[in-house]
């Protein structure tokens, strides 16, 4: 899957074949004597702990992106919580209020960024 110089092309076609296999999974290019542990750390199936199976080369970007229990920070108490316990979480959260330190009035969290606009 190289550029490879024609004078060298015939010798580097030998070595390839002789030494080199294609991932029947990823088709990566992968030296015969690696493939069964390529196999086994890269397309196992692993269990995520959001009880969803995929293989262990996709675990790490699962958790980081989709996976409902990776860890989030609430934007309001910045409390660290669930993905999926988020969104109730911030309903809760952003309902309760803190005085304005200009006005006094009582102002909604989840209204604090928008209510110097208005203040006053």
């Amino acid at each position: 899957k190289k550029d490879i110089p024609a004078v060298n092309f015939i010798i580097h076609e030998i070595h390839c074949r002789r030494n080199i296999e294609i991932c029947p999974y990823c088709s990566d290019s992968i030296p015969k004597s690696e493939m069964k542990n390529h196999i086994e750390s890269e397309h196992v199936q692993v269990t995520c702990k959001c009880r969803m199976k995929m293989e262990n080369s996709l675990l790490k970007d699962h958790e980081a992106s989709s996976c409902p229990l990776r860890p989030v920070l609430c934007q309001f108490c910045e409390i660290q919580l669930a993905f999926n316990k988020l969104q109730e979480h911030e309903l809760y959260c952003g309902a309760r209020t803190e005085p304005c330190g200009h006005c006094g009035r009582n102002v909604l969290v989840r209204e604090l960024k928008e209510h110097p606009r208005v203040c006053g």
